[in-house]
């Protein structure tokens, strides 16, 4: 019999499935402290992703648990993301690039078959220019996805790998196994 503290197994079966993934190379996932004032189990992921070297984009994705189910998620268990990456200058006022970062996600969520409801978020895309005593590095541009889900089947890694996807997709990896034209020309290590 579990202890009246220990966590509920469907919680702990989350966390396994999701601890049971490993993503690309280019995608370093950590396990970091989990928020605890959202639900009252939780878990959470931080992604580094790198191209050549250079971190392009990060992320965290959070897992909660509501044991007696929560309304709006329509379920017990939800996941929550915030990705960031920095883009070319000339995507930040790109009035398409929402819509086709929203679908990195849908589309990575189903090419796993993650199964999912009450899906909901944002994108953002800004631009930074630096003045007077902030002056120096070039403008920047950035975009922010922060989304949720709730899981309706058990593969959490499914959920993972989907998530992988768009955290790649976001980053401008190649897809697995097709090399991009920068790495073609590069001369071939002795």
């Amino acid at each position: 019999m579990a202890s009246p503290s220990a966590p509920p197994e469907a919680f702990t079966r989350a966390v396994a499935g999701l601890r049971a993934e490993s993503p690309r190379p280019e995608i370093l996932l950590e396990e970091i402290a989990a928020p605890q004032r959202l639900a009252p189990y939780s878990f959470a992921l931080s992604a580094t992703v790198l191209r050549d070297g250079d971190e392009v984009a990060s992320g965290r994705l959070i897992l909660l648990h509501e044991p007696e189910g929560h309304e709006a998620w329509r379920g017990d268990l939800r996941l929550v993301t915030l990705v960031t990456a920095e883009l070319e200058a000339d995507l930040a006022t790109d009035p398409l690039l929402p819509a086709v970062a929203w679908t990195w996600l849908t589309d990575g969520l189903e090419q796993y078959a993650a199964a999912y409801t009450a899906i909901g978020g944002t994108v953002t895309q800004t631009a930074s220019t630096r003045f007077g005593e902030l002056a120096g590095p070039a403008p920047t541009a950035d975009l922010e996805v922060r989304a949720s889900w709730t899981p309706t089947s058990g593969d959490f890694g499914a959920h993972l790998r989907g998530w992988c996807a768009m955290l790649a997709s976001t980053a401008g990896l190649p897809p697995p196994g097709v090399a991009s034209l920068t790495d073609r020309h590069r001369a071939p290590a002795s």
